[in-house]
């Protein structure tokens, strides 16, 4: 039997670390945005556009898996709520202990977590 209560404080730090991250990931997408705006705009002639366009996408692509991973987190703790944590999603059964440890936000058995987080 999974140590619910044990894996809610791990999800509950997960979630309160990625909270604290999304203000400096926007700040950085206004920053770049700003030395966008300050910059030539033609990326493909200006050596900086393309390190321009680079950061934001970055940016952008961490607030958005940021943004997914609370998601996750929040559907785990909705699923302890309801007594199905730990039971994979697809098949019902249990999911091991070990995956639960690497990713305590999954619903899904290490068979049925192929193409899925």
């Amino acid at each position: 039997m999974v140590d619910v209560e044990r894996f809610r404080i791990l999800l509950h730090e997960e979630r309160r670390r990625k909270l604290a991250l999304l203000p400096a990931l926007r700040e950085d997408i206004t920053s770049v945005n700003a030395a966008r705006r300050d910059s030539n705009v033609d990326d493909e002639h200006d050596p900086e556009g393309s390190t321009i366009a680079f950061e934001l996408s970055q940016a952008s692509a961490l607030l958005e898996q940021s943004r997914a991973s609370l998601a996750q987190i929040d559907a785990a703790l909705a699923r302890m709520e309801e007594g199905t944590y730990g039971i994979c999603a697809v098949c019902g059964a249990a999911i091991p202990e070990g995956r639960l440890e690497a990713r305590p936000w999954t619903a899904y058995c290490i068979e049925h977590a192929s193409g899925r987080a």
